[in-house]
C-alpha cells in the first residue's frame, strides 16, 4: 500500500470514527491510556530497558545473586541513582500522568497504584542515597518500570489489533474511481479522487477492482465478492439493475455503475460507524469489572498500609517494610481486571462485523445468551418480501421448467407484480426466457403474446372465464390447496387447452428452515408474527416447523404482543425490518433488525443483520454465549489471582523463606494481564 493510500485509510477511518466517539467520550469518564499509543509504550520500553541495564549491573541485587563485582571507578557508585532517576522520570511519567487523571476524576485505579509504588520506591531510594539509613531500591524501581511498560505495550497492542476493524474496513475503498462521461462513441473516462464522486455519476469498475461507491449496475455483468462487508462467502452475480456496495471486489466482468451513495452515505461508512459505537458502548459486565477494579484499588491501598505498619512493628528494616509495601501495590494493580472485558468486547464486535452481524448496543448482545424465545416478522425476514412462483402443476407430464419458461416469455413485458414474480422465478432458475411478439395486456385478466410461434396467455381465474374456459379437473386440488394457504393461482393457456397452473406467493427464504432448526437445537422456541391472514401464516409456519403463529397483527399491536410474551416470563428477541417493526424491536429484550441491502443504520435494533439472513440469528446467540464465557473466565482469573497474590506480596510466607521482590511482583502482574489477553484472543476460534 502506498503512503498516499495509507494516509487515505487513516483519514477516512478517523473521520468516520469521529462522530461515533463524540457521544461515547461524554460517558467514558476517564481513560487510563488517554493520549497514549502502542508506539509510545514500545519506544519507552526499549529506552527504559537500556537505562535499566546499567542500574542492574552496578546495583547490589544482581551482584549478590550472581556473585560478581561490578567495575569500580570514580563516580561508579552514582550509576544506579542517576540511571534509576532517569528511568523514573522518563519511563514512569505515563503512569504518573494517568494517576493525576484518575485522582482528578476521583476514580483511583491502576495508574494510581503504579505511580504510588514507583514514587515511594524513588523517594525512599533517593533519601537512602543522600544519607538516610536503609538499602536503596534503584534496581527494583528500574525493573518495575520496565516490566510495567512492557505489560502496557502488550495490552495496548492487543486492544489496537482488536479495534483495527474500522481501519481494515477503510482499506477496502480504493483511492480513486474511473468516472465515465458521455455515451456511445463519445464516451470518455477519467480517473478522479473518491471525494469528487457525486450521486448520479457513472463509474467503470474493472475486473478485480474494488467498487468505489454504493450504486446500481447500469451496464455489464459480473460476480462480486461481498464477504468483507456482508460475510457472504459466495460470489454474488450482478447484472443491470442490481445494487453494488462500496468496498466489495469485482470479479471477472466489467461493470458500469450509477453512484447512489458516496462518503458517509455508503453502506461501508454505516458499518464503520456501528462498529465504532459498539466497541465504545458500555456493557453490564464492563460496569461490574470497573466497580471491582475500584474496590481492588482501595483493598490494595489498605493492604499496603497494613503491610508496612505490621512489618515495622515486627522490627523489620525500613527498606524491607517499604519493599513489601511496594510489592503489594504493584502486584495488586487491577490491570488484568481492567483488560478482562474491554478486550473481549473489541474482539467480539470485530468478529460480528466480519460475519455480517453489526452490534449497535453491547447490552443487546450480552442479553442474547439469555433468550428463550425468538419472534420473527414474516414478510422480508422469513420470506423474501417479493412474490415468486412456489409451485407448478402441468398437464401431460410436461416439464415444470419448460412451463415456467413459456409463462415468463409471455409476462416479461408486463408490469403487474404477479408477472414480475413469474419472470423473476424463471431468472432465478437460470431459464432462458424466450422473446415474445404481439404482446398485449388484458386489464384485470392477464396478458397474451406469441412465444416461439405459439399463441399463449397467462392469467388468473378471470382470464379463464373471459376465454370461456373452466378450471380443468386435474388442477382443482392444486388450486384449492393454494387458496387454503392464501396463495394466488395463475394459468398458462394455449388455444382451448390449459397447459399448467402456477401458485404465486411471497416466497420463503431458502435459509429460513435451517435458521428455525438451529434455534430449536439451541433450546429456543420460535414464534412468527405477521399481519397476513391466518391461512397464509399457518402455511409458512408448517413448512418451517415454527412453534406458534400470531397472524393478522397490526403494526401498532406488535409491541403489545412482545410485552405479553415477556409477562409470561419469556426472554424475547424480535427480528424484523426496522420499519413497521420498530416499536416491537425496541420493546423486545433484544431487537434484531434486518439490514435489507444498503440500509444498515437501522436505529431500532440492538444488532443489525447486514445479509438479511435469518441464519444469522442463531449466530448472534452463539457469539453472545461465547463472549460471556470469556468475560466470566477473565474476571474470575483476574479476581482470583489477586486473592492469592496480595498475601504473598505482603510476605505471609516470609517465615518460610518465600519472599516476592517488587520486580517479581511486576512480572506476575504482567503475566496475569497477558493470560487474560490470550484467553480473550481465543474467542477468535469460535465458529459462528
Amino acid at each position: 500500500m502506498t503512503d498516499h493510500h495509507a494516509h487515505h485509510v487513516d483519514d477516512h477511518a478517523d473521520q468516520v470514527g469521529h462522530d461515533a466517539h463524540a457521544g461515547h467520550d461524554k460517558h467514558a469518564g476517564h481513560d487510563k491510556h488517554a493520549g497514549h499509543s502502542v508506539a509510545m509504550f514500545r519506544a519507552k520500553f526499549w529506552i527504559t530497558l537500556l537505562l535499566a541495564i546499567p542500574t542492574l549491573i552496578w546495583g547490589h541485587m544482581l551482584q549478590q545473586l550472581l556473585g560478581y563485582t561490578a567495575p569500580v571507578f570514580p563516580g561508579s557508585r552514582w550509576i544506579p541513582p542517576v540511571f534509576g532517576t532517569a528511568v523514573f522520570a522518563y519511563g514512569g511519567w505515563p503512569f504518573i500522568q494517568g494517576a493525576i487523571r484518575e485522582l482528578r476524576a476521583q476514580l483511583p485505579g491502576m495508574m494510581t497504584l503504579i505511580s504510588l509504588a514507583i514514587s515511594v520506591a524513588f523517594v525512599f531510594s533517593a533519601a537512602v542515597t543522600l544519607g538516610a539509613p536503609g538499602m536503596p531500591l534503584w534496581e527494583e524501581l528500574a525493573t518495575l518500570v520496565a516490566v510495567m511498560l512492557l505489560g502496557h505495550w502488550i495490552e495496548m497492542r492487543s486492544i489496537s489489533q482488536a479495534q483495527g476493524a474500522v481501519k481494515e474496513l477503510a482499506k477496502l475503498l480504493p483511492n480513486t474511481a474511473i468516472r465515465v462521461t458521455g455515451e456511445g462513441h463519445g464516451e470518455r473516462t477519467e480517473e478522479v479522487p473518491l471525494s469528487r464522486l457525486a450521486e448520479g455519476d457513472v463509474v467503470l469498475v474493472r475486473p478485480g477492482a474494488n467498487v468505489p461507491a454504493d450504486g446500481e449496475v447500469r451496464d455489464g455483468g459480473s460476480s462480486v465478492n461481498e464477504s468483507m462487508v456482508t460475510g457472504e462467502s459466495r460470489m454474488v452475480p450482478k447484472a443491470q439493475g442490481d445494487t453494488v456496495i462500496a468496498g466489495t471486489v469485482n470479479g471477472e466482468g466489467a461493470l458500469r455503475v450509477t453512484v447512489t451513495g458516496t462518503g458517509d452515505r455508503t453502506m461501508l461508512a454505516g458499518i464503520m460507524r456501528l462498529v465504532e459505537q459498539a466497541q465504545g458502548s458500555r456493557s453490564r459486565a464492563q460496569a461490574l469489572a470497573d466497580r471491582a477494579a475500584r474496590w481492588l484499588t482501595w483493598v490494595a491501598l489498605v493492604a499496603a498500609a497494613v503491610t508496612i505498619v505490621v512489618w515495622l512493628s515486627l522490627g523489620a528494616d525500613t527498606s524491607y517494610a517499604i519493599e513489601r509495601m511496594v510489592t503489594v501495590l504493584v502486584i495488586a494493580c487491577p490491570h488484568a481486571l481492567g483488560l478482562a472485558v474491554p478486550l473481549v468486547i473489541a474482539i467480539s464486535t470485530t468478529l460480528g462485523a466480519r460475519g455480517g452481524l453489526l452490534v449497535r448496543d453491547r447490552r443487546g448482545l450480552e442479553e442474547a445468551r439469555l433468550l428463550d424465545t425468538v419472534v420473527f416478522d414474516k414478510t422480508g425476514t422469513l420470506t423474501l418480501g417479493a412474490h415468486r412462483v412456489i409451485g407448478v402443476k402441468a398437464v401431460g407430464g410436461q416439464d415444470e421448467n419448460e412451463v415456467l419458461r413459456l409463462a415468463a416469455g409471455v409476462e416479461q413485458d408486463a408490469e403487474h407484480p404477479v408477472a414480475r414474480a413469474v419472470v423473476a422465478s424463471a431468472r432465478e432458475r437460470k431459464l432462458g426466457i424466450p422473446k415474445a411478439t404481439e404482446f398485449a395486456a388484458i386489464p384485470g385478466h392477464g396478458a397474451h403474446a406469441t412465444v416461439e410461434g405459439r399463441a399463449l396467455a397467462v392469467g388468473g381465474p378471470n382470464l379463464l372465464r373471459k376465454l370461456g374456459r373452466s378450471v380443468p379437473e386435474e388442477f382443482g386440488a392444486f388450486a384449492d390447496k393454494a387458496a387454503a394457504q392464501g396463495q394466488g393461482v395463475i394459468y398458462l393457456v394455449e388455444g382451448p387447452r390449459v397447459l399448467a397452473a402456477l401458485a404465486v406467493a411471497d416466497a420463503v427464504r431458502p435459509e429460513s428452515a435451517e435458521a428455525v432448526g438451529r434455534l430449536h437445537e439451541m433450546g429456543l422456541s420460535v414464534v412468527m408474527m405477521t399481519g397476513d391472514a391466518q391461512a397464509v401464516a399457518d402455511g409458512v409456519a408448517r413448512g418451517l416447523g415454527i412453534d406458534s403463529v400470531m397472524a393478522e397483527v397490526l403494526p401498532e399491536d406488535k409491541a403489545a404482543r412482545i410485552e405479553a410474551l415477556q409477562r409470561e416470563g419469556k426472554r424475547v428477541a424480535m427480528v424484523g425490518d426496522g420499519v413497521n417493526d420498530a416499536p416491537a424491536l425496541v420493546t423486545a429484550d433484544v431487537g434484531i433488525a434486518v439490514g435489507a441491502g444498503t440500509d444498515v443504520a437501522v436505529e431500532a435494533g440492538d444488532v443489525v443483520l447486514v445479509r438479511s439472513d435469518p441464519r444469522d440469528v442463531p449466530r448472534i446467540i452463539t457469539l453472545s454465549r461465547a463472549s460471556y464465557r470469556k468475560m466470566v473466565q477473565n474476571l474470575w482469573w483476574a479476581a482470583g489471582y489477586n486473592v492469592v497474590a496480595i498475601p504473598l506480596a505482603a510476605g505471609v510466607l516470609a517465615p518460610l523463606g518465600f519472599v516476592l521482590s517488587p520486580a517479581v511482583g511486576a512480572a506476575l502482574m504482567s503475566a496475569s494481564t497477558v493470560i487474560v489477553a490470550i484467553n480473550a484472543q481465543l474467542l477468535r476460534r469460535v465458529r459462528l
